[in-house]
């Protein structure tokens, strides 16, 4: 039986490997997908990029060369129509310090607080992009409209989770068990999408 090819995902998010991995599992990508986190010597990339496409693949191409293994990456965020879309690509940094979610729920909530329910729409959206060795690549987007309510909820997720409700639904995205959110979310169409750039591997 041919071993699953190795593919290396460019995140030092804890959160994001079994998540991740979870998705292409469902989606029937057949890969041994281990987390950056493996390869030491490969240093963080600057998130450069002023769209969530630039920057995911800024990551995957950087570690599909370091590591000379198929890479995978994302960049997500979510975007407030009443904040002007951000705070988009700087959600993980928001509040100034990079993954202080946390901070960046409470600044987001803090900035919306005169905002009417009838106007605090918002979406999260993601970028999963996949680079190989030989330089060739891929992008694929995930989108999910929905609102941002005034205060948390829910203990599952991470991020801006607990504040987010898509839309047809009562419930945060914290307040979905792993495989519901997986089936809805930005990251979960994204990266189903990109399970079929995959299968090119095998």
């Amino acid at each position: 039986m041919t071993a699953a090819p190795k593919v290396v995902l460019a995140t030092r998010n804890a959160h994001k490997v079994p998540e991740i991995r979870r998705i292409l599992e469902s989606a029937g990508a057949a890969v041994d997908l281990v987390a950056v986190s493996e390869f030491p010597e490969v240093q963080d990339v600057a998130e450069t990029g002023l769209t969530f496409a630039e920057n995911a693949l800024l990551k995957a191409r950087s570690v599909a060369e370091a590591t000379g293994l198929p890479a995978l990456a994302d960049d997500s965020g979510l975007a407030v129509e009443a904040l002007g879309g951000m705070p988009g690509v700087f959600s993980a940094r928001w509040a100034g310090r990079h993954g202080d979610d946390g901070a960046n729920l409470r600044l987001v909530l803090a900035q919306l607080e005169s905002v009417p329910d009838a106007h605090r729409q918002a979406a999260f959206i993601c970028v999963a992009a996949l680079a190989l060795p030989d330089g060739t690549s891929a992008t694929e987007e995930g989108r999910v409209d929905g609102a941002v309510i005034r205060a948390p909820r829910g203990e599952n997720g991470f991020g801006y989770d607990p504040i987010f409700v898509a839309d047809g639904s009562t419930r945060t995205t914290a307040e979905l068990a792993p495989a519901e959110k997986d089936a809805i979310s930005h990251r979960g169409r994204a990266f189903r999408a990109i399970a079929h750039h995959l299968a090119a591997l095998a």
